[in-house]
Parts: structure tokens; C-alpha cells; sequence
């Protein structure tokens, strides 16, 4: 991933310290929200103590029914509550029944969103307690229909809007946000949302469940996360045409003028929040993803996790599958469907991986990974007419113009499926996969549901039972000739909490694909001989917080190992220093 990179940027690397930037920054726990502070008692200023009316109204301190006798005392809020105490587990639980009375994941996605926005803890307690049954809620495949339906369910800012009117005073706009030690932004044009296409500025809904998902997953403070949807427009005409239309009414610009205001947004950002800010690039249409990660990888500290995320969690479920499909990386054969930031993100980093262990050229290791794109196969008769980030790809072959074809010249072990389009990985297909291999490794990885490539229940019943089965969004247990299968979910939520967190904990500069490695080694290695009897090749989603801990050092040990962390001394034990540093969501006592 880095080489193609350094093709784009001229030959320069994350490692070579660009004499543009400048170190500085550094984040302290303001408001106690980190696991070390649990037992220390807090002070709930905002700009004076919080106290009466006003706390119960701060999302962040306010605690509901949970305040103590005594703080109701200290704090003005007797005759404001009922009389009764409850715990926040009581509390945890009485809004896991009401939530659990929705037949409609949306009407949950609303609930949940509305508990956020007046108590803060109990959110992020629920979402980690229950984070199987909830992480579809937040995120996909729901938050797809809550950004289609953004502009109906906004009630109150989450995030930053940044609209081509901000131009020339962006900085003004950064500061109007409430926080000033952010560690980690998430930020999306809304161009390219899930498999949906351009939403425009309706695309807040992503930031906003990522950063969600870094606090509930990762550890990362909520106050120190910003999510920010830059506005230029949108080319949908069913948006353009809507009256209740929250963004923009105009066309999106392309070109100079589009890299110009999101060069200002680059520069603004590290003026205001240091060199340590972590920026990730969230759904960004094809061709402005990998520019701006070539622009930005070696003056910013940015993650494009379309690209880079998804590569690094496909790549873990990759390497735990050898433990089921036996051999090693460079001695199987992959193709995929599907060529945008995805696909070539994944095929680059899964030829690292192998070139490293392989001691080979990653040149001569892109040979083992064929991609098919919307014209077919991607071939060297093509070459001329690629895109940049599709020429490595195009290798000697005859062209063939459909995926069953290119499964017959090919012959692959593994198909990854990144194309957008549901319904593609045929009966037809998945039939010619099992006919090639003993277990066939099929990746369904599109998002969201309805736009996956198959089911699990099409995957196992077409081949019989003997395929292993990942897909991007969230499939049940599958029934088959009397027994259970576990669909694997190769879903982002495994990787970049975690990978986000290493980078804060360690005071990270640049983001090298070695970290990614690193990243997506410390999650293989999370799967166990109970999970690969079950079929599974990623761990349960239960053990998350653990698993972002571990991914968290193991990104944190390659960045000191690099040169590119900051926070010195190093910590001796990276895990217990990253779990030491995560938030945690109890309810803290007040003077």
C-alpha cells in the first residue's frame, strides 16, 4: 500500500518526516474518563461546577436517577428527580427492555442516539454491555438507513458541518466546536456512504457511529472525538430536489477547487489540534480516497479506513483461515470482485504481508491476486485504460469479461467480494469455487446487508457445507445437514478502534503499513481452537475491549519501533498501559 503511495506523492515516505510538519500537542483527561481515574472523585465543571438544572441538561455529567443523596444535596437537585435511587445497572437494564420493544431497527437507532445526547455514560455502558446486539444499531447495516434519513431524525449538532460558505475561515469554524483537545477526527464528504451511494451531507451519520464505536470499542474519550462532514455539495437529484434537504442545493465541485478547500480543512485542523490528531478519511468516492492518503500520509497523521482498515481486517481473517485451509499467504491464489479503494486496499496490503514473510518482492507477489472489475478481469491488454491504483493489478491473461470466467482462468483459493453489488456471488459461482477447492474461502464484504455479495446460508448450502464464510455485514448461525455454522464478520469495527487508540496512546505522528501488519496480526492471533472448531476465523465481538487492547500495543510497539511515537519513556507493558488508558462508562461520584 505504502509503494503505491510513494508512487503518488513522488517517492516520498509516512517515514521520512516531511519538513512541512511540526510536532506538538499532547491531550490530557479533562473530565476523568479514563479507566485510571475510576476511583478518583470528580469536579463536573463545564464553565463553572455544573450544579441543578444545568447538570441534569450536560450529557456528560448528568446521571439520571443514579445521583447519590448526597450529590443531590451538594448539587441543587432535590425536587428536579423522583425520589427513588436507582444503580446504573438498574438503570442499564430498564433501558435494554424498553430499547428491545422496538420492532424497527431505526426507531432503536433513534432511541439510542436520543440517550447519547442526554447521558452520556449510560450510552456507552449499554453499547458496551450489549455490543452484539447493539453494534448493528449504531452501525451498519442500520446507520445506512439513518443517513438516507439523516435530514428527518436531526434533532441537535454531533458534529462539525463544514460547507463550502466556511471557505477561507475554516480555522473560525474549528474553534467554534466546544473541545479543544481532540485526539481523533472522523471525517466524510459524503460522496460514497456504505454501498448507497452520494448522501451528501445526510453522511454525518458515519462519523458520528464511528467515533461512537471508538469510545465503546477502542477506549477513546468522547470528548476527545470530533465527527465532521465537509459539505460541497451533492450530485444526487433526489437530494438536490428535496425540500427538507439539511446540505447544500448545488452540484459537487471537482478539481482544484474541491483539493484546495480540503487542503485548507488539513491545514486548519493541524493548527488548531497539534501534529497528534488523528484524521480518518470516511467514504470518500474512489478517486479523492487514495489522492488525499498519497496528499496527507506523510505531513498528517491520517487513516483512510475504507482502504486501509478494511485491508487490515480482511488480512487477519486471511491469516487465521491458514490454520483451516493449511500452507501459507503467498502459496494461495485470490480474486476479487471489485477494484475501487476496497479491493486494491486489501489486494496491496494482504502482497505486503506475504512479501515479508516470503522474503519475495511484493511485485512479484501481486501475481497471486487477480481483481475483476465492472469491464472484467483486470489484464495487461488493459493497462493503458486503468486507473492509477488498478495498474498493479493487471497481469498477463486472456481478458474474460464475467466472474464466472475469470473463477475458471484463475482458479483461485480465496474470493473477496468488495464490488458494492449484492447478489453476485451466483449459485453458479460459488458451485465453480467448490469444485476448485477441498474449502473454498469466500469473503462477502459489501455493505450493507442487501448489498452483499451472498448470504451465509447461500455460501454453506451451495457448497455443501464446506466453505469458509466471512461477510461485512452481520449474517445468524447457519443450519446445514445437521450442524451449526458461524459466519465470520470481517467487519472494520475489529480493527480501527483499536488501531486509533494505539496511535493516541503512543502519541503517533505518521501511520506506516507496518502498523497495519501489525494491527492485523494482534487480531488473528485473538482467534482460538474453540472459535476455528466452530468454523469461525475472527473472535466474538464479545471480547472486543480485549482485543482492541491487544491490537492497541501491538500498533503502538511497531510505532516506537519506527520512530514515530512521541510519548516518552515507552511503557514497559503496552496492554496493561493501554488498558489502563481506556474510557470506561461508570458513572463517576461527585464532590
Amino acid at each position: 500500500m505504502e509503494s503505491t503511495m510513494k508512487d503518488l506523492r513522488g517517492g516520498e515516505s509516512v517515514l521520512d518526516m516531511s519538513p512541512r510538519a511540526t510536532v506538538g500537542g499532547g491531550v490530557e483527561d479533562v473530565y476523568g474518563e479514563d479507566r485510571a481515574t475510576e476511583e478518583q472523585l470528580v469536579t463536573p465543571w463545564v464553565t463553572s461546577v455544573a450544579s441543578g438544572y444545568n447538570l441534569l441538561r450536560d450529557p456528560r455529567y448528568n446521571k439520571g436517577l443514579a445521583f447519590s443523596e448526597k450529590e443531590r444535596e451538594a448539587h441543587y437537585l432535590c425536587g428536579l428527580l423522583p425520589p427513588a435511587l436507582m444503580t446504573q445497572e438498574l438503570q442499564e437494564k430498564k433501558l435494554m427492555h424498553s430499547i428491545r420493544q422496538y420492532q424497527v431497527p431505526l426507531q432503536k437507532y433513534i432511541a439510542l442516539m436520543e440517550l447519547e445526547e442526554r447521558n452520556e455514560r449510560l450510552f456507552y455502558k449499554l453499547l458496551i454491555d450489549n455490543v452484539e446486539e447493539l453494534l448493528p444499531i449504531v452501525y451498519t447495516p442500520t446507520v445506512g438507513e439513518a443517513c438516507q434519513k439523516y435530514g428527518s431524525i436531526f434533532r441537535r449538532p454531533q458534529g462539525l458541518f463544514i460547507s463550502l460558505k466556511e471557505k477561507g475561515k475554516i480555522l473560525e469554524v474549528l474553534k467554534n466546536w466546544p473541545e479543544r483537545a481532540i485526539q481523533v477526527i472522523v471525517v466524510t464528504d459524503g460522496e460514497r456512504i456504505l454501498g448507497l451511494g452520494d448522501l451528501g451531507c445526510q453522511g454525518m451519520g458515519i462519523p458520528v457511529g464511528k467515533l461512537a464505536l471508538y469510545t465503546a470499542l477502542g477506549g477513546v474519550r468522547p470528548s476527545a472525538c470530533l465527527p465532521i462532514t465537509i459539505d460541497v455539495g451533492t450530485n444526487n437529484e433526489k437530494l438536490l430536489n428535496d425540500e427538507f434537504y439539511i446540505g447544500l442545493k448545488q452540484k459537487r465541485p471537482t478539481g482544484k477547487e474541491y483539493y484546495d478547500f480540503l487542503h485548507e480543512f488539513m491545514t486548519a485542523v493541524k493548527q488548531n489540534y497539534g501534529e497528534k490528531v488523528l484524521v480518518q478519511f470516511e467514504d470518500f468516492a474512489n478517486h479523492n480516497a487514495f489522492e488525499l492518503l498519497a496528499k496527507y500520509g506523510t505531513t498528517h497523521l491520517v487513516f483512510n479506513d475504507d482502504i486501509q482498515g478494511t485491508a487490515s481486517v480482511v488480512l487477519a481473517g486471511l491469516v487465521a483461515s491458514l490454520k483451516l485451509l493449511g500452507g501459507t499467504l503467498a502459496e494461495h491464489t485470490f480474486l476479487f470482485l471489485g477494484a475501487g479503494e476496497a479491493g486494491t486496499g486489501i489486494a496491496e496490503l494482504i502482497a505486503l504481508e506475504m512479501s515479508k514473510k516470503a522474503n519475495a518482492s511484493v511485485e512479484e507477489l501481486r501475481k497471486k491476486i487477480w481483481l475483476v472489475d465492472s469491464k472484467g478481469l483486470i489484464v495487461s491488454s488493459r493497462k493503458e485504460s486503468l486507473q492509477h491504483f488498478k495498474k498493479p493489478w493487471a497481469h498477463e491473461c486472456e481478458p474474460v469479461n464475467n466472474l464466472l470466467d475469470a473463477i475458471k482462468a484463475v482458479k483461485p483459493t480465496a474470493l473477496i467480494g468488495t464490488s458494492g453489488v449484492g447478489k453476485q456471488f451466483t449459485k453458479e459461482v460459488i458451485e465453480a469455487m467448490a469444485a476448485l477447492n477441498e474449502k473454498p474461502l469466500i469473503m462477502a464484504l459489501s455493505n450493507p446487508t442487501s448489498q452483499s455479495e451472498c448470504t451465509a446460508e447461500e455460501a454453506y448450502k451451495w457448497s455443501e457445507g464446506r466453505t469458509i464464510f466471512a461477510s461485512g455485514s452481520p449474517f445468524d448461525p447457519v443450519e446445514f445437514n445437521g450442524k451449526v455454522y458461524v459466519p465470520g464478520q470481517a467487519n472494520n469495527c475489529y480493527i480501527f478502534p483499536g488501531f486509533g487508540f494505539g496511535l493516541v496512546m503512543c502519541g503517533a505522528i505518521r501511520v506506516h503499513d507496518d502498523m497495519l501488519l501489525a494491527a492485523s496480526e494482534a487480531l488473528a492471533k485473538q482467534v482460538t481452537d474453540e472459535h476455528y472448531a466452530r468454523g469461525m476465523i475472527y473472535p466474538p465481538f464479545a471480547n472486543i475491549r480485549k482485543i482492541s487492547a491487544h491490537i492497541a500495543a501491538g500498533v503502538a510497539a511497531k510505532a516506537y519501533e519506527l520512530g514515530v511515537a512521541t510519548r516518552l519513556p515507552r511503557p514497559a507493558d503496552l496492554v496493561k498501559f493501554a488498558e489502563s488508558c481506556m474510557y470506561t462508562p461508570n458513572y463517576r461520584s461527585y464532590r
